[in-house]
């Protein structure tokens, strides 16, 4: 028992049991909100289709409300608050599911939300975004990359890369 114990205790002190500390949800906040304003670029691919995607805070400030393809037939919105120490996000799809994901990772740079549920939606059947990654290039410039899920499978990516326009 005891080389049992003094073994757990080494493993803790040298950090091989040790879990990543969770994500600090409301800095990841502050830098979603920092993306106030119109974004325009391209998806799939650098030289792609042409992209359009806008960020709004709302609510007071308590939420940020991201609109992908703005006026379009394609529109969708997605909306990122705090749910006490967590940054939570649903996105309401134009396929007219409603994918709910969490921050499950920051780094001052890299946000990553990862599916926690839906509405209007069967996880195991349904095409939805099922998880993604937006990765902050200085204040002018992001990548984002989102999962779709279908059959319950990895069934490809949504790519934007965006910029900010000079006013």
């Amino acid at each position: 028992m005891k080389r049992h114990c003094f073994a757990l205790l080494l493993a803790l002190s040298t950090g091989t049991l040790a879990h990543a500390a969770p994500p600090d949800a409301a800095a990841a906040f502050a830098q979603l909100k920092a993306l106030e304003g119109r974004w325009i670029g391209h998806v799939q691919k650098a030289d792609g289709p042409a992209a359009e995607v806008s960020y709004r805070n709302i609510s007071g400030g308590t939420a940020v409300m991201e609109v992908l393809f703005p006026g379009t037939p394609h529109e969708m919105t997605s909306i990122y608050h705090l749910d006490g120490d967590q940054l939570v996000m649903t996105h309401y799809c134009a396929m007219g599911n409603q994918p709910r994901m969490k921050l499950v990772a920051a780094d001052g740079q890299r946000l990553r939300f990862d599916f926690t549920g839906g509405s209007n939606m069967d996880a195991a059947q349904s095409t939805h975004i099922h998880g993604g990654e937006i990765r902050l290039d200085g204040a002018d410039t992001m990548e984002a990359e989102w999962e779709v899920f279908a059959k319950g499978k990895p069934a490809g990516t949504n790519k934007f890369f965006l910029k900010r326009p000079k006013t």
